[in-house]
């Protein structure tokens, strides 16, 4: 701090805000948001969905789940066995508990792994569950 005179002979100081402690909290508060920050999620796999008229844009899908041609199941990019699927679900929904379940089904797969998805999801009090389908 620099000491000068002032008007009536009295030293004075200068005051001057200090910025560094401001910006270090600006970039921590930066570095929070980036790392709790959602992002967009994805199956893992590539499906090849059906057509549909009717379809519907689901917003804010917290849970995604594929199902391959050859019936494996994907879950936030990981092979999963279609016994282990109620408990990966039901982890994903303590995660977000008010999030939404978007199964991305191959048009060539079986009805069978559909119904062991959406059986796991209603299990663990999944209210809403949308099949994804390609716009024609």
């Amino acid at each position: 701090m620099r000491k000068g005179k002032s008007v009536y002979g009295a030293e004075e100081e200068d005051n001057e805000i200090n910025l560094t402690p401001m910006l270090d909290v600006v970039f921590i508060m930066l570095i929070f948001f980036i790392v709790t920050a959602s992002f967009i999620k994805e199956s893992g796999i590539q499906v090849n969905r059906p057509g549909a008229f009717t379809a519907d844009k689901q917003e804010d899908a917290a849970i995604l789940v594929a199902i391959s041609a050859n019936d494996e199941i994907w879950i936030d990019r990981q092979h999963t066995d279609p016994k282990d699927v109620r408990t990966v679900l039901d982890r994903l929904r303590a995660e977000n508990p008010k999030g939404s379940l978007v199964i991305q089904a191959d048009a060539e797969s079986t009805n069978e792994m559909l119904v062991i998805v959406m059986e796991a999801a209603k299990a663990v009090g999944v209210a809403n569950v949308a099949i994804s389908t390609d716009e024609e």
